[in-house]
């Protein structure tokens, strides 16, 4: 296998932060790897290095095989909000496209739909700035993939996605010859698609080859090799001292390689490998929760002509873990934000007639797309919470931290930040010196010390290595209270939940008892039913037609008939089609060149498709009419 990437003797720090030191590893042909470590430990600063961003403090060597393509994916995606998608990224493709020629452009610009289609962005005149942050993930994705690149680096692809687009992305590159470095915290994601786990650890690198639960069996034994190897160099250290010591008098006389090893004997036997993890032992949210928690009826919500949710009635229980799913866009913040009450009450309208009021204004005005930000939602029904409900809310958007505030600002229980991985050492590092996990742990202290009994979570997983993942799961099978999740992590919700709101669009929510797995067995037995059921339709109509075709055979056969004329009217048919026919293929010769080209604006290749499309279409029919015409003559 060709050798893709060396990297050899890389370092970066930040200040005093040492994040890793003299690395180097290789990435092979056909290579699939997942880089995963603790926040803040250099993942994301390793990938900016990689694609030219950043440099190594050390020099180094970062040798990329001659003539690959490579595509990289950061994790924020630098966009002019006034462009369209299509334009967007044909603009921050212009390296890629600038080198191809007529016929390559016209096949990228066809693969950039077709992976538009496929995330479910099929409007690819839609403006930028009119994106939520899942999209505008799936517009970088779709310029990555397009790109056909031999090697993808990748800094957390599945962040913001929903589930139907990571599935879609995990069977592409599960299925694709490429070579991939990511780093992903999904484990489902890493399972299924990468063949190799690469751990960055307190600055150095381990490789394992297979999957998440091999790379956790091999990384024990790592640790415990480690620590077992330390213990000897303590019981040799022992023998050392009570040498140093047998006759210090003297020990100038001594042997001075061997004090020299003495004191490296010493410096290895501190060496203990620990793991670190946040203890939530005594957080567990013990706020009394009472019978009543919040109970829907007939809940509906508009924004604008768009309708989020529609009837919904559902009462919640004393330690429901309820877990909510859909595609981005479907109304799943919405949601969390009415049964939370955080709308004010100029975000929200309750009278139907006022709301047609304001929403014909806007139109008057302009198209509403133009007002949302003004604009209210119409919400109708009722929602009804409990007295003893005590919400702890955790949103995407909820960091409003103040960069040059301290971590000991934020949080002012020094007890409490070290349990959440902040030792002393950092309790006065600025909050924008901090990883966006890093952030996003102490955010969630920042809730979960409140002490909630109904947590709410939007796509708490986002930025959280694996780690914090598994402690904060942990913690939430023991949570005592009631859970509402909103998140993108399969493995996630089936550690976690039991029950099921799955958000469809257009307001309908649909209600599912069991884990996300289970839920997705059921789509796909009853997706292969209704496939059964057509394949059975299908055969049962073939064989009807066949049936009915022997009969009419048969008829023929047994009764002699004359062959009939065409009449007056079917010549003028003929004539007619054959004109027609002569029209159309000229016309579809004419749109071929064109697209051919490489000088129609989009807009107008799609006009030039679609029309090449109908075409065919009323060419097969008229020719068919042509042939019955033709066997009466």
């Amino acid at each position: 296998m060709a050798s893709y990437l060396q990297i050899e003797n890389i370092s970066k720090s930040y200040g005093p932060k040492v994040l890793f030191e003299h690395i180097g590893f290789n990435i092979n042909e056909g290579d699939k790897i997942a880089l995963i470590a603790p926040n803040g430990t250099g993942k994301t600063s390793l990938m900016r290095i990689l694609a030219g961003k950043d440099k190594s403090d050390s020099g180094g060597k970062i040798l990329f095989l001659k003539d690959i393509k490579i595509a990289f994916l950061e994790q924020d995606y630098e966009f002019d909000p006034e462009k369209s998608i299509f334009d967007q990224i044909m603009a921050s493709s212009q390296n890629y496209v600038r080198h191809l020629d007529q016929e390559h452009l016209w096949e990228y610009e066809r693969r950039v739909i077709k992976f538009l289609t496929n995330f479910n962005l099929p409007d690819s005149t839609q403006k930028m700035k009119e994106l939520s942050g899942g999209e505008v993930k799936r517009v970088a994705l779709t310029q990555m993939l397009a790109s056909e690149a031999d090697f993808f680096i990748m800094d957390e692809p599945t962040n913001h996605l929903d589930i139907d687009a990571i599935e879609y992305l995990e069977n592409y590159l599960s299925r694709s010859r490429c070579t991939l470095l990511m780093v992903t915290h999904d484990r489902y994601f890493l399972d299924r698609v990468c063949n190799i786990v690469m751990e960055m650890d307190r600055g150095a690198i381990y490789t394992y080859k297979g999957n998440y639960q091999n790379y956790l069996e091999k990384r024990e034994e790592r640790i415990a090799n480690y620590n077992a190897e330390t213990d000897k160099v303590r019981n040799i250290l022992r023998r050392e001292l009570e040498w140093i010591r047998s006759t210090p008098c003297a020990r100038t006389g001594k042997a001075r390689y061997r004090i020299n090893a003495f004191y490296e004997l010493k410096d290895r036997a501190e060496q203990v490998y620990t793991t670190k993890q946040i203890d939530m032992s005594d957080m567990k949210g013990q706020t009394r929760l009472g019978t009543k928690i919040i109970n829907c009826k007939g809940v509906s919500f508009f924004y604008g002509e768009k309708c989020y949710l529609d009837a919904f009635t559902y009462n919640f229980q004393r330690y429901d873990k309820v877990g909510i799913v859909g595609r981005n866009g479907a109304g799943k913040s919405t949601f969390l934000n009415l049964m939370t009450g955080n709308y004010t009450a100029d975000m929200v309208c309750t009278d139907p007639e006022a709301y047609r009021q304001i929403t014909s204004g806007a139109m008057n005005e302009g198209s509403p797309a133009q007002h949302t930000d003004t604009m209210p939602g119409l919400l109708t029904g009722s929602i009804e919470r409990g007295e003893s409900l005590k919400i702890g809310y955790y949103r995407q958007s909820g960091m409003s931290f103040n960069p040059e505030d301290t971590v000991l600002d934020v949080v002012n229980d020094t007890r409490l930040l070290n349990r959440f991985l902040f030792p002393h050492n950092m309790l006065n590092n600025k909050i924008g010196t901090l990883s966006g996990g890093e952030r996003r742990r102490l955010y969630l202290l920042t809730v979960l010390m409140q002490e909630p009994n109904f947590l709410v979570l939007d796509e708490p997983t986002n930025d959280l290595d694996i780690v914090t993942l598994n402690i904060l799961e942990e913690y939430l099978k023991e949570f005592s209270g009631s859970l509402l999740i909103v998140s993108h992590d399969r493995h996630f919700l089936d550690k976690l939940v039991d029950h099921l709101l799955i958000f469809c669009g257009d307001g309908v929510v649909k209600d599912f008892v069991g884990s996300y797995s289970e839920y997705r067995e059921y789509i796909k037995e009853y997706e292969a039913q209704q496939r059964s059921k057509e394949r059975a339709q299908e055969l049962a109509d073939k064989e009807k037609k066949a049936a009915a075709q022997a009969y009419a055979s048969k008829q023929q056969a047994s009764t002699p008939t004359k062959k009939a004329k065409l009449t007056w009217k079917e010549q003028r048919e003929m004539e007619q089609l054959e004109k027609d026919l002569e029209n159309l293929a000229s016309e579809k010769a004419a749109l071929e060149e064109s697209l051919g080209s490489g000088t129609l604006p989009f807009d107008k290749l799609q006009e030039a498709s679609e029309r090449i499309g109908v075409i065919i279409s009323e060419t097969d029919e008229k020719e068919l009419r042509w042939l019955e015409l033709s066997e009466k003559m």
